[in-house]
């Protein structure tokens, strides 16, 4: 099978298993769909051999599985690897963040740009309309307020006619495309920093909200839940690190409390047919005789007093179940609820529980992963860090460490093994690069290796011809209907018409003639000397002209011309 083919099979499954989770009520991504199939192929216990082609029957098997998965909502390991797929989806930095969101605001303000410089209005009429048009592309791209809001509308129109006024259209839309964008994001910036001044002053700024008031009180309230719900998590965090015995033996208790409640419901729901039968039989003897022998109705009623006093005793045992199921309350509810500091002082009162921040977490201890289910123990670097083929591990304890050091090998390939069974486990520990180089299990027994080196680069070109096409462009083809009922009229009278010919004596003597002359030479003159004459600019100065109060002024000339010989 090719790999084109195996892939649109894989696309084809996971399209079948969202469908499948779709009919039962359950929507879920392909993400999550095709993280699904890869864990399960790869999961030893399923048994899938990826070396030959799948059957229908595999297919069908390992889309029963998916959907198994999927739909079991009680799992903690699927519930992991939906919120990792989830944060994975939709989380991304503040300056991809910020990009995305300008760029599908773009996206939907395109049409309405294109409208604006594109018009060719003409008339009075669609000028006013462009212009209105202008004013409503402002205000939604500025943000502040609506563009079906009267008041805002206006404020926004004033604040553009104080700079772009309704008779400065022409010269616009003489403009390139380019140019007029670049003035329509100019106009923008300075009606927004308007309408936000005026706003300062006290003048305007309707549908402008108070985002500064409103980000002094989002910003302090959102940091106060993120670090609320970070200290919770980090604090269930610790318990559960040493607890997970303790944890294990209350899932007994309430592993014997179901099946004490599975008999009582079994119990009690035979009573109730029993009592209903016993009912029925006494109601039927004393309605149909006015006497009825105590040998036929003593026993009945015996018999439904034991019944009723059976009821109550499932009663009293239902009770003492709820009893002891109230005081484990804590731990059936979420994983946010189940450790909390009043179940777990008394079963931890010795116990010495040290959070990440005493055992310096960095990273988790790489023999525990290894060798315990998901039991997830905190590196502490001070102890030493090995650096094994590019990758550095931390362990909980001294004596974690030796045992790593002995065998790395080993110990890589059985947290491998783990993640193949719990796929949670590689979002967690970040086993990205090692679960895409993960072998199938059938293929994996036969090298002996489980983690194969991953190849990080690879050079990679690719040529096109310039025209792969050739122009097939015919220039006879019409479209217009009518030019073709012209064409087929003419070629119809055509049919017709006969072509002819006449030659006279004269004519069958006229042949091609050529003639050939040679072309004129190039001449040249030349003068004896060049001459040239130059005249005085005159130039004068006159005096005397502005007057005084105090005596009479008399007016002066003097002649400032420079004659051709002081010139030269």
């Amino acid at each position: 099978m090719s790999k084109a083919q195996a892939e649109s099979v894989i696309k084809n499954i996971i399209r079948e298993i969202a469908q499948e989770c779709a009919t039962q009520g359950q929507a879920v991504s392909e993400t999550l769909v095709a993280f699904i199939v890869k864990a399960i192929v790869l999961n030893p216990e399923n048994d899938f051999n990826v070396d030959r082609a799948l059957t229908r029957d595999d297919v069908e098997r390992l889309i029963q599985k998916c959907v198994e998965t999927l739909l079991d909502n009680e799992s903690p390991s699927l519930d992991t690897i939906k919120m990792q797929v989830y944060f994975d989806m939709n989380y991304t930095g503040r300056e991809e963040f910020l990009t995305e969101h300008k760029r599908v605001l773009d996206n939907r303000l395109d049409i309405v740009l294109r409208e604006i410089t594109d018009s060719r209005a003409r008339t009075k009429e669609e000028l006013e309309a462009l212009y209105r048009k202008m004013v409503s592309f402002i205000i939604l791209k500025s943000g502040l307020g609506s563009p079906t809001d009267i008041n805002v509308v206006r404020e926004a129109t004033a604040a553009l006619q104080s700079i772009f006024p309704q008779t400065e259209l022409g010269p616009f839309l003489a403009m390139v495309k380019k140019d007029k964008e670049r003035q329509l994001q100019e106009l923008i910036l300075i009606v927004t920093g308007i309408r936000l001044f005026n706003k300062d002053c006290g003048k305007g700024g309707e549908g402008i909200d108070d985002l500064p008031s409103l980000l002094s009180e989002a910003i302090p309230e959102t940091l106060n839940n993120i670090d609320q719900n970070l200290g919770a998590i980090r604090q269930m965090a610790y318990k559960y690190t040493d607890s997970l015995v303790n944890s294990r033996q209350h899932e007994g208790f309430l592993q014997i409390l179901l099946d004490d409640a599975h008999k009582c419901n079994d119990h009690s729901k035979s009573v109730e047919i029993e009592l209903k039968d016993r009912l029925n039989g006494l109601r039927t003897i004393v309605q149909s005789k006015t006497a009825v022998p105590t040998a036929q109705v003593y026993p009945q009623f015996i018999r439904v007093a034991q019944l009723w006093r059976g009821l109550q005793d499932e009663l009293v045992l239902l009770s003492v179940l709820n009893n002891i199921l109230y005081s484990l309350e804590p731990f059936a509810r979420l994983h946010q609820e189940i450790f909390t500091d009043e179940v777990l002082e008394p079963y931890l009162e010795y116990a010495n529980i040290l959070s990440d921040e005493e055992r310096v977490q960095y990273g988790f201890c790489a023999y525990t992963c290894a060798i315990e289910d998901r039991f997830l123990l905190p590196g502490d670097p001070n102890i030493g860090i090995i650096r094994y083929k590019g990758h550095n591990f931390a362990f909980s304890s001294q004596e974690a460490a030796h045992e790593f050091a002995s065998d790395p090998d080993n110990y890589i390939n059985m947290a491998t093994e783990n993640a193949k069974f719990h796929p949670e486990l590689i979002q967690l520990l970040e086993l990205h690069k090692q679960f895409a180089t993960i072998s199938p299990y059938g293929r994996a027994a036969d090298s002996g290796k489980m983690v194969e080196a991953p190849v990080t680069k690879a050079d990679m070109g690719t040529q096109t011809d310039t025209h792969i096409l050739e122009s097939n462009i015919v220039k006879s083809y019409e479209w217009n209907e009518w030019e073709l009922r012209r064409k087929a009229l003419k070629l119809a009278n055509l049919r017709t018409k006969v072509t002819h010919s006449a030659q006279t004596n004269l004519s069958h003597f006229r042949r091609d003639n050529i003639s050939q002359v040679y072309l004129p030479k190039e001449n040249k003159t030349q003068t004896k000397k060049d001459s040239y004459s130059k005249v005085p600019k005159p130039s004068r100065y006159i005096s005397g002209l502005r007057g005084c109060s105090s005596e009479d002024t008399v007016m002066q000339t003097v002649d400032l011309t420079v004659t051709v010989e002081e010139d030269l």
